[in-house]
């Protein structure tokens, strides 16, 4: 019984060929196959053999296994039942498997059912459609039942390659076509495109008939928008044809005001026709705009000689208002179909000239300190219909700017008129240095200019009018400011010929009036206050045009020119001081410094410099107020100025006795500490003055200093003298050695030897440096410089 059970699992767990197998084994089938016929039966002896040697295999099988099993008795009943519950399952999924079966036939038989019902529902949509279409106009109806066909057929579309849909398919496609010619001739027949629109017309049915259209081919929908607005502006372009009166550009408000009128008459009347989501109201308006900037076009061609700046300005001022006035009713998605292409807008401006409409307008201009502390203006929305119309204005606006280089020319010459019969400015030294009135003027009207040429383009007219800008920029500079500075008769590189002639000793050299000193703070002032408003121009100025065409924009070389004016202002404030001292600093050259017997008091001449500076500095700084920096400036330059000019008329000072040498150290001393005040000298409000002016006048007047110290040394022994000037001035010029030496009067003898062991007692010099007589041979000193100027400058009296 195991090894029986045994086998029966193995028949089950893997199908056999053999058809003794078979559950439903026929011993009458199975012997008809073996022996089909009578002469099969001649081997039935051979048949019979094999069949009992199959038997005694399996009794020989049955035995070994009975044999094995003899002590497992309990496995094989659990072997059992294991085989009957695997029976049990394989029956179970034969019969899942059949009831699948069952279930899938019903489906098929169901789905090719089903199948008739759409073409059926399609065949009745089509009939009834073609119905309302052609007997009844039942648009309303037909819109709906047509939706739903083409949502149906919209999910087949995977299945066109069968006949039955592709044919329905053809089917829907033709009813459309028909559908949409018939709603193209109603249209036509109520808005024909010759003569004048019926007043009010089938409203009802065409308003479902656009309903219709909106399922249908897009084109249907773009002819009746495109034949609708053609003959709604038919009329306006008979009314304002180029040969018309009213087409010029002195009655353009006229076209605005008869679109406006057209617009409302269209809500009125043709409002609910359409459907809201068509724009038609917007559609209309922008295609009015497309022919109208078309028309301008033409005719500005046509009379280009006629157009001047005011009209131009007057049409462009009513055209940008009406852009406006459509951004505020429309918001532009029409502009994006395909027809219409949104204009690129400039980025909102944050230009300083550019004030608040709603705020209150200023002459003035501030120039704001940074951009942190710039208030921060709302974005405005852009607009997008700007130039829709205001484009055709643009191959004009040469006139604009034609005008503008015109304008400016006048204003520059009116600032150079009025500044010679005003004179220059009062003294204002309570406020500091006023700005003149005109750089204000001028940069109110480049405000003006800026706003309107912005308006009109961002373009290649805006790179015009920074032409123009430039060009006024530099002559302001030139006529106003620089041609307004006082003359001296002294160049920036020394005295004249002329001042040499009528230079004599003890005269006063001629000095700048209260006035003057004034006028060149002011013109100062201006230049900038105008450099730093000309940097801001050139920034906003970018933002206004264009994207590619910033780089075009540059005012660096007017920002230098009114750097030039300002150090030119600088530079006659140092001269004026300058050449104020120079009789005192000559006086000290002739004194007989060798006769001094005593030391007292500063010397005259020292309470002469002192006088002048006093004189000047407060006047100057008070007018400079407002532009610390450069008061700076000219502090550091009179010193640089100044400085070396001392000690070349100390130089001079030969011979010196101790006594005089004392006195000239006492009055170095004091000229140190007036330098040192300098900056802030006769103010009521002391300030420490700027790190790099101290150290300018302590670097100079300690040298000043040096040298006295070296002339009151003795110069016994003279290897002493030699190595303690060496170390006091670390001069290795033989020039200035010489002239020490000529300070203390030592003869020429002397001063030979002296020299010589000087050349000895020099240090070596850097490695790689040349060998010359002087280390600084290769720099002159200021005091060597100045000496050769002066030599210049005698050389030239003996000529004359």
């Amino acid at each position: 019984l195991a090894s029986f059970e045994l086998l029966l699992k193995a028949d089950l767990s893997e199908e056999s060929p053999n058809p003794l197998d078979r559950a439903d084994f026929n011993a009458v089938e199975y012997i008809n196959t073996l022996f089909p016929t009578e002469q099969s039966l001649a081997n039935i002896d051979e048949v019979v053999n094999k069949i009992r040697l199959k038997i005694r295999r399996l009794d020989d099988n049955i035995r070994t296994v009975v044999r094995g099993q003899t002590n497992v008795g309990q496995d094989g009943r659990q072997a059992l039942e294991e085989a009957q519950k695997a029976i049990q399952q394989l029956f179970g999924k034969i019969k899942d498997i059949k009831d699948k079966a069952e279930k899938s036939e019903q489906m098929v038989t169901s789905g090719i059912a089903t199948q008739d019902f759409p073409q059926t529902c399609f065949v009745k949509s089509f009939n009834f459609l073609y119905r309302a279409m052609t007997r009844r106009r039942q648009y309303g109806e037909v819109a709906n039942l047509l939706q739903g066909v083409v949502n149906v057929l919209e999910h087949f579309n995977k299945y066109m390659g069968i006949p039955q849909i592709r044919q329905l398919s053809e089917r829907v496609k033709a009813a459309q076509n028909e559908l949409g010619q018939q709603i193209l001739a109603d249209f036509e027949e109520a808005f024909p495109s010759q003569g004048t629109k019926r007043p009010g017309g089938p409203s009802n049915v065409l308003r479902d008939a656009c309903l219709v259209a909106n399922v249908l081919d897009p084109r249907i929908k773009q002819e009746i928008i495109k034949k609708f607005i053609k003959q709604h502006l038919s009329e306006y372009l008979v009314l304002f044809q180029e040969n018309q009166d009213v087409a010029w550009l002195d009655k353009i408000d006229r076209r605005y005001a008869w679109i406006k009128r057209q617009l409302v008459d269209y809500e009125e009347k043709y409002g609910r026709m359409f459907p809201q989501e068509w724009c038609m109201t917007e559609r209309i308006a922008v295609e009015f705009c497309h022919v109208t900037r078309t028309e301008l076009s033409k005719i500005m061609r046509t009379r280009a000689k006629e157009i001047e700046v005011k009209l131009l300005l007057f049409a462009i001022q009513r055209t940008t208002n009406f852009e406006g006035l459509l951004a505020k009713r429309f918001s532009g998605c029409t502009l994006g179909d395909g027809t219409v292409k949104k204009p690129d807008v400039p980025p909102p401006s944050t230009n300083p000239f550019l004030e608040d409409e709603a705020g209150t307008e200023t002459d003035e201009i501030v120039i704001e300190k940074s951009d942190a502390e710039k208030p921060k203006k709302p974005k405005a929305p852009d607009n997008p219909f700007h130039g829709i119309v205001s484009k055709c204005f643009e191959p004009h606006l040469y006139v604009y700017i034609e005008s503008q280089d015109k304008n400016l020319s006048e204003l520059i010459d009116r600032f150079v008129a009025d500044f010679k019969a005003q004179g220059p400015p009062k003294p204002n030294v309570d406020e500091g240095g006023a700005v003149l009135p005109s750089c204000a003027d001028l940069f109110v009207y480049y405000k003006k200019c800026m706003v309107q040429c912005s308006q009109l383009s961002t373009g290649e007219p805006m790179i015009a009018l920074t032409t123009i800008f430039q060009k006024y920029l530099r002559e302001y500079a030139w006529k106003i400011l620089s041609g307004n500075l006082p003359k001296t008769t002294s160049s920036s590189s020394g005295l004249t010929i002329t001042s040499l002639l009528k230079e004599k000793e003890g005269s006063e050299v001629a000095k700048f009036t209260l006035e003057e000193l004034c006028l060149i703070c002011s013109i100062l002032s201006t230049a900038e206050y105008c450099l730093a408003t000309t940097q801001q121009l050139e920034e906003k100025l970018k933002e206004k045009v264009d994207a590619s065409l910033v780089e075009r924009i540059n005012l660096t070389g007017e920002t230098d020119t009114f750097s030039i004016v300002i150090s030119n202002s600088i530079q006659l404030l140092v001269q004026d001081l300058d050449a104020a001292c120079d009789p005192a600093l000559t006086a000290m050259s002739k004194m007989q410094w060798q006769n001094v017997e005593h030391v007292g008091d500063q010397s005259p001449y020292v309470t002469s410099v002192i006088l002048h500076i006093k004189q000047n500095v407060p006047i100057i700084r008070d007018n400079l107020a407002s532009t610390r920096k450069y008061f700076t400036q000219f502090c550091i330059k009179f010193a640089n100025s100044f400085i070396p000019k001392f000690i070349n008329h100390l130089f001079k000072c030969k011979p010196i006795s101790m006594v005089g040498a004392e006195q000239l150290l006492l009055d170095t001393h004091s000229l140190k500490m007036v330098l040192l005040d300098l900056p802030s000298i006769g103010s009521q409000v002391v300030r420490k003055a700027p790190a790099s002016y101290t150290r300018i006048v302590v670097k100079g007047m300690t040298r000043a200093e040096m040298i006295l110290k070296v002339v009151m040394a003795p110069h016994e022994p003279p290897v002493v003298f030699v190595d303690n000037y060496i170390k006091l001035l670390a001069d290795c010029s033989t020039d200035t050695f010489q002239k020490i030496l000529d300070m203390k009067g030592l003869k020429r003898s002397e001063q030979s030897s002296m020299l010589d062991l000087f050349r000895q007692r020099l240090p070596a010099p850097p490695s790689g440096a040349e060998s010359t007589g002087s280390l600084s041979l290769s720099a002159p000193t200021p005091e060597q410089e100045s000496s050769r100027i002066r030599k210049l400058e005698k050389l030239i009296k003996k000529r004359l």
